[in-house]
Order: structure tokens, then sequence, then C-alpha cells
């Protein structure tokens, strides 16, 4: 990864009008800075300098940089903006280059981190490039001494992500989708708009590119179907939005009442777990107490014990071999033919006592 701060002088094309409250006055304003206020008003008041924005050049984020630039002044925090390039097209340098413009005119330093995005990770190439994202971020924000940084998903993106995972068999802590505010490699990422339409951001783009001549990027991937979330916008929401107006708002309630019922669960999963006379981090505990439970809640202790170590969820077939070995085994866990093995972690029973290790190198075991 490389990164850089060197801004670019805006040409006539990219020049940006100033970014104080007064370049703020489309209708979709007065809806677009409160939750930013609340967000950055909340880390100003809990110690916090600093933040960073997460900009990709397009209109979502390019707002999200006018409106938190125009915010943070009064409040004196200082923002930083982070732009990934992953050089998966041809456009991305003069990506960069338009977000350079964008952070001069609203006199915001930016930083271009370069990525280079596995292709063969077996993620596929969406995954493996919002893995590279999210690496690249953290390790520009620790440079900066950033702590939080605030990303541009909003309410439709929201809605798609609960149809992804609806798609794709989640349970109720997948289909709470994003949540405003989530931790990863020690950052904080703060999600303000999750409540705000895609329709009243680009409203707001449409009139600063008006008034100023900056326009956005356009991500040539956001339209091809043959990306899975581009599949779900392209051909799926356009008819929902034919027979149910106005769906996103309510796909993205149905994300936080799923969210809320796995808080529930996480509780009770948590409480089980404590039951289950664990070791010291919980990297093991009693098989015969974890037999004692109904079925419903062994598997759910399992993911929470699974997901408590890091370890990559497994597909409903693999975690049943996983449960189907246990409820079988020997009471007092003598039988060592119990191994299983799952992406990086593998899950072993000696003496009555079931225990994740870790298989990535260093000192491994939980």
């Amino acid at each position: 990864m490389t990164g850089d701060d060197k801004p670019a002088a805006p040409t006539a094309a990219s020049a940006v009008a100033p970014s104080g409250p007064d370049a703020l006055d489309s209708p979709a304003d007065s809806v677009l800075a409160p939750p930013l206020r609340r967000a950055l008003s909340a880390l100003r008041a809990a110690g916090h300098p600093r933040a960073g924005l997460a900009v990709s050049g397009g209109a979502d984020s390019a707002m999200l940089a006018v409106h938190a630039a125009a915010v943070a002044k009064p409040l004196g925090l200082s923002l930083f903006i982070y732009h990934v390039h992953h050089g998966l097209f041809a456009e991305a340098d003069a990506w960069a280059d338009r977000v350079r413009a964008l952070g001069a005119a609203l006199g915001l330093p930016v930083r271009v981190l370069s990525v280079q995005v596995a292709a063969d990770s077996g993620a596929g190439i969406e995954g493996a490039a919002r893995e590279a994202r999210y690496r690249a971020l953290a390790e520009a924000a620790r440079a900066d001494g950033v702590a939080h940084i605030l990303l541009a998903h909003h309410q439709d993106d929201q809605a798609e992500t609960v149809l992804l995972r609806l798609l794709r068999g989640a349970g109720p802590e997948g289909l709470a989708a994003m949540a405003a505010a989530s931790e990863r490699d020690g950052i904080t990422y703060l999600r303000p708009w999750l409540g705000v339409p895609r329709a009243r951001i680009r409203e707001a783009a449409a009139a600063y590119a008006a008034a100023s001549g900056w326009t956005a990027v356009q991500d040539p991937s956001n339209a091809d179907a043959r990306y899975t979330r581009a599949a779900v916008r392209t051909l799926l929401a356009p008819v929902l939005e034919r027979r149910w107006p106005g769906w996103q708002a309510i796909v993205a309630r149905h994300a936080r009442q799923a969210a809320e019922s796995a808080e529930i669960l996480a509780e009770v999963a948590a409480a089980d777990l404590a039951g289950l006379d664990p070791s010291p981090g919980a990297r093991d505990f009693s098989l015969a107490a974890w037999r004692a439970l109904s079925p419903a809640r062994q598997a759910h202790v399992v993911r929470y014990w699974l997901r408590l170590h890091g370890a990559r969820m497994p597909s409903d077939a693999r975690l049943a071999e996983l449960l189907r070995q246990l409820r079988q085994l020997h009471a007092l866990g003598h039988d060592r033919q119990l191994l299983w093995a799952h992406a990086a972690h593998r899950v072993r029973c000696v003496r009555g006592r079931v225990a994740i290790e870790d298989l990535t190198p260093g000192p491994g075991v939980f």
C-alpha cells in the first residue's frame, strides 16, 4: 500500500465551491447535515480531535466529504479523506485526481491508498477488494492517529445488503446488515446516513455540481449485473420499486428489528457459554454441560463461540457436521476422532473439553 496527500490544483472543470455552511443550501442538505452533526459532535465530546472519511469519488462519498467538512469546521474537528486506489479500472487514476481536487477545495488532506487486489483469494473480486480496502483504511488511519472513519452507506445500501443476506440464507445476525457503528482492525467505522435515502444524497450532489462544476465519478461496476450487489441494484430493486414504492425504508426497518433480535440472542448465547464451565478466554468448554442444552441452543452457542474467536462462519452443512460429531462423541470426550477443521481454525475434544485452535502462523491456541 502507498499513500499520498498531494492535492491537485482544481481545474476549471473540477473546481469546487466553498465548503462552508453557505454552500449547503439544497433541500436535501437539511436531511444530510443533522446525522453528521450528531456523529461528529459525539466524537468531539468524547475527546477525539480527528476523524477519517472514506471517499471513492462517487456521489455518496463526495457528499459525505462536503457535508462533513462544513459540520466539522465549527466543532474544531480535523478530517482526513482516504481514497483507496484499487487499480481495477482504467479510470482509477482519474478518480484519484478528482478526489484530490475535491479535498483541495474543501481544505482537507487526501490520502490516496494504492492496494493490490488478490483475484485468487477465494472471496471473489468484490470480497477481495473489500478486504484490501479495509486493510488500507486501517493502516492509514493509525498513521494519522485516527480512530474513527465515516462511511457514506445509506438506506438503499442497507436495504440491498438485507436482500443479499436473505438470499444467502443469513440468520438474524446477518439480516441486521450494517451497523451504525462497527469495529474492525482497531478502527471504528461510523455510518451516519443509514436512515437517509439515496435519492436525497443524489439530489444534493446534483445541486452541488450545478453550483461548483465538480461532478462525481461514475464507477461502471455499480451498473454491471455481473457483480452481485449491482445485480440486486439493477435487476431486482427496480421491480420492487414499481410494486412497492419506498420498499427500502421497510427493508431497512427490518434490519433494525433483526439487530435487536440478534442482540438478545447474543446475550442468551453469552449466558449459555458462561454456564459451560469455560476456561479463561473461553478457549474450551465442557462437553457434558453443552449437551444439557436444547439442540437449538447447542447450535447457537457454538456459532457464538466460533464468532467469539474470529472463526469464519461455516455453512449450514459444515456446522451440522460439527454438531453431529459433538452429539455422538463419547460423553467423556475420549474419542479422539473428533477433529473439525474450517478455514484457519479447528475444533478438537480432549478429556471432555471442546477446544478451538487457531491454525494461523504464530502462537495459535486461544
